[in-house]
């Protein structure tokens, strides 16, 4: 679904053991226990097996309404972990346990749902992000983890699809403008990125749709055309597939005024 994929929340990924890839806009990660990784909204993402077959993690969601009612300069600092341009935080031992204690309380609180849990909860969720956001200021992000030439060559061809979305975007063609054969793009951009080809092309379309409906008048045919999709029928299903909705639902529950 693509509300796993890309979604208006900001994320909190922590793992607590294992390794996972991460593929975060149009970059790959390698992720251990004791990382925390942080999404901006509407970044598209997807976790995906490292080698190593178990993993544990848990993952928060922060609406953007949840940073609304702070003061001008605590929004931001609370935010600020997601803005950042390595979208990676690798604690020390000491630090894992201070946020594994965090998360194991918010946990409890979560299971046996005491009087005012959901008040805790909501604490915890501000001493996470405090705490994170405290620890990038007090040192410099890890450096750029260094990717293999396939990884690299996969992370040119999402820039490009990110960038010509609205054009006819084929495997046979990309596969000649980056020299690449076809069957071999083919596997290593679902190994790389863990999205199929044309699921990367039809959810970054979607993802566009989606905007155009929320943000613009556009007719919803207009709307099909300009996020790439030369078939309105296959723009419908598709759209209904990845978010749930048709398109007009989609739209007349960000502007009922459109009904």
């Amino acid at each position: 679904m693509a509300t796993d994929h890309y979604h208006r929340e900001y994320e909190l990924y922590y793992l607590f053991n294992g390794q996972r890839n991460y593929f975060i806009k149009d970059d790959v990660y390698q992720v251990q226990s004791g990382d925390l990784v942080l999404i901006e909204s509407n970044a598209v993402h997807k976790t995906s097996d490292s080698g190593t077959p178990n993993h544990e993690r848990i993952v928060l969601y922060f609406a953007p309404s949840y940073f609304d009612v702070l003061p001008a300069a605590e929004r931001d600092l609370l935010l600020s972990p997601f803005l950042q341009e390595f979208p990676l935080l690798r604690l020390n031992l000491q630090e894992q346990l201070q946020v594994e204690a965090l998360f194991h309380t918010l946990l409890t609180e979560l299971n046996e749902q005491h009087p005012g849990y959901r008040l805790r909860i909501s604490q915890i969720a501000d001493e996470l992000l405090l705490y994170t956001a405290r620890s990038l200021l007090k040192r410099e992000s890890l450096p750029k983890q260094e990717s293999s030439s396939v990884q690299r060559k996969i992370s040119d061809i999402v820039r490009y699809i990110n960038l010509h979305f609205g054009e006819p975007l084929k495997l046979e063609e990309l596969s000649r403008r980056f020299f690449i054969s076809k069957s071999y793009l083919s596997r290593m951009f679902k190994q790389v990125t863990g999205f199929g080809f044309a699921e990367y092309v039809n959810l970054t379309r979607i993802k566009e749709a989606e905007r155009l409906l929320r943000d613009t008048d556009h007719s919803i045919t207009h709307v099909s055309e300009l996020a790439g999709f030369d078939n309105f029928s296959h723009f419908g299903k598709m759209f209904k597939r990845l978010t749930g909705l048709t398109p007009r639902a989609y739209r007349e529950s960000h502007h009922p005024f459109f009904r």
